[in-house]
């Protein structure tokens, strides 16, 4: 699974470990966190986040 980075703060969502600082499970795909999920260090919405790589 991709990561995907966050383009306002740089933090970096690893689907393997998924956002336990957010309530995603590890091994949560970034495609299905809910649509309202955000950043957990800076708030910003999943139309900010780039795949890695």
């Amino acid at each position: 699974m991709k990561k995907y980075i966050c383009q306002v703060c740089g933090y970096v969502y690893d689907p393997a470990k998924g956002g336990p600082d957010s309530g995603a499970a590890p091994g949560t795909s970034f495609e299905n966190l809910p649509a309202g999920w955000v950043c957990p260090i800076c708030g910003a919405g999943k139309d900010q986040f780039k795949a890695e790589g």
